[in-house]
């Protein structure tokens, strides 16, 4: 049906619901963003650590962003051709199916409450077990645990979860579920390998895991490919009433879609997002590569009956660096002026800075690591510590891609780069410099956007094909390696020595 009405419909809408706010943004059939609109939300915190979000927040704050980039655009509810989802992963909603209330806030993907039930697992020897399933470490960023949580701590939702009448699911989960009326109980391949309950190699829950953890099957939705019609818009859903009947057809985890997005589309091909962390994922094709570097692997998104595998990894610390830079050291005011300082200079004059700032993530892993610097003498000022903020950001990237190729043996060809910190020119040639290869940075920045767009406008013939997707990537900017290789060599050696440094700083009791 909707391959025919094609020609009249010129844009996609793809929901960016996020950890802060949620938006909207419309494309058209060249990529190109027409109209967008935003609505952020309450974060709150009951206790040191935990983080919630109001179910019905979320849900209100996006519906309002569709009502109001619709308007800002002058779009008509019939030049709408379908709708895409991507969104915060792991975070953990559970609702009543007969009423659509929530049972619960959602715990976030950043609450740590459940650490000690992932302590606890660990003990009983499942750490290996996991990773091998489900491609991932035990972890309360995690959904699992966070299932668990509201089911031994809701009086009486166990019971209701075991009688059938309480659903789960991550975020585009609970969407899906509302914007459809409650038809459609789904979730995405790529959110679901983030829930360390999914088995990524045949596509299902893995029964052993939920038995562990005491988790009803039954509460859990429908693993599904991330581009494929789920629903329609039902009737009366509030500020939608005009988009009923359009197709909800693509979900997808918000760094699958950046990659998505980036037209990475082949093995070997790879982004990072510099955003307050950094978030590396290389395509690895149809094979799913085990990770021998604490890295996490999952599938990166189902088409059709192929699904496609990525290898991730994170560095906690990155535009937030920057930002320590301006708001607690007042060695600048705003974060275009990291740059310039950092541009100033010809290097960090010997100077390292490791901002281990909540430990360190992969490779190393060492959650007692702390942030150091290094290297410092009489003649180091300001403009060197701006320029080893952004080596230092550049370095942990650096160290993700070394590990993904040691891991992989895919050897990099380019690094598409997006985020707010993908602005600065200078980071992405250091950047360059260090890995040897080109970075690419794309026009169109909303690159988590634009895949969630992809996925479900390729779903209902709006784009023929990844080939026509291809064509709409213009580039900014490619940034070229212009550095001597044993130059740039002794500086990320001296990176190395200076994690050392850093590494277990402080120790467990």
């Amino acid at each position: 049906m909707w391959g025919a009405v094609m020609p009249q419909r010129k844009y996609v809408l793809a929901l960016d619901q996020g950890t802060t706010s949620s938006r909207t943004i419309v494309f058209n059939r060249q990529g190109k963003i027409v109209a967008k609109s935003q609505n952020e939300f309450e974060q709150i915190y009951p206790a040191a650590g935990w983080v919630e979000h109001d179910p019905m927040a979320i849900l209100y704050s996006q519906l309002h962003s569709v009502t109001g980039a619709l308007a800002s655009g002058k779009i008509k509810s019939d030049e709408v051709a379908a709708i895409g989802i991507t969104n915060q992963r792991e975070t953990t909603i559970l609702w009543d199916k007969n009423t659509g209330k929530p049972v619960y806030n959602a715990i976030v993907w950043q609450c740590r409450r459940t650490a000690p039930l992932c302590e606890e697992l660990k003990k009983q020897g499942l750490e290996k077990y996991v990773t091998e399933k489900t491609g991932l470490l035990i972890d309360a960023y995690f959904s699992g645990t966070k299932i668990k949580w509201v089911l031994d701590n809701v009086p009486g939702l166990r019971r209701k979860a075991e009688n059938g009448d309480i659903l789960f699911g991550t975020v585009e989960t609970w969407l899906i579920w509302n914007l459809t009326g409650g038809k459609a109980h789904v979730t995405d391949y790529s959110n679901a390998s983030r829930t360390m309950l999914f088995n990524v190699d045949e596509l299902c829950w893995d029964e052993y895991l939920c038995e562990k953890l005491d988790i009803p099957l039954s509460i859990l939705p429908k693993p599904v490919p991330s581009s494929m019609v789920y629903g329609e818009v039902a009737k009366g859903i509030i500020g939608l009433e005009s988009l009923e009947g359009v197709p909800i057809s693509g979900a997808v985890g918000d760094q699958s879609a950046a990659l998505f997005g980036q037209g990475c589309f082949s093995p070997g091909q790879a982004k990072n997002t510099y955003g307050t962390g950094c978030f590396l994922l290389l395509n690895t094709g149809k094979e799913r590569v085990k990770s021998k570097n604490k890295l996490l692997t999952g599938v990166a998104w189902g088409i059709g009956d192929e699904v496609e595998y990525c290898i991730e990894g994170s560095a906690f610390n990155a535009g937030s660096v920057i930002k320590w830079l301006r708001d607690e050291l007042h060695l600048i005011d705003t974060a275009p002026r990291c740059d310039e300082l950092a541009e100033s200079v010809p290097d960090a004059n010997g100077c390292y800075l490791v901002p281990a700032f909540t430990g360190l993530g992969a490779p190393y892993w060492d959650m007692y690591a702390r942030g150091c610097i290094v290297g410092l003498t009489r003649g180091v000022n300001r403009a060197h510590i701006a320029r080893a903020v952004l080596e230092s950001i550049a370095f942990q990237v650096t160290d993700l891609v070394n590990a993904m190729v040691a891991d992989s043996g895919i050897k990099f060809c380019e690094l598409r780069v997006d985020g707010g910190a993908s602005v600065s020119n200078i980071m992405m040639q250091i950047q360059a410099n260090l890995l040897n290869i080109n970075i690419s940075r794309p026009k169109t920045v909303e690159t988590t956007a634009l895949g969630a767009a992809y996925m479900a406008g390729l779903a209902v013939g709006f784009w023929k094909d990844r080939e026509e997707l291809s064509k709409n990537r213009q580039t900014d900017r490619i940034f070229s390696p212009a550095m001597e290789r044993e130059k740039a060599d002794k500086l990320y050696s001296g990176w190395k020595r200076a994690v050392e440094r850093s590494m277990n700083w402080e120790t467990p009791n």
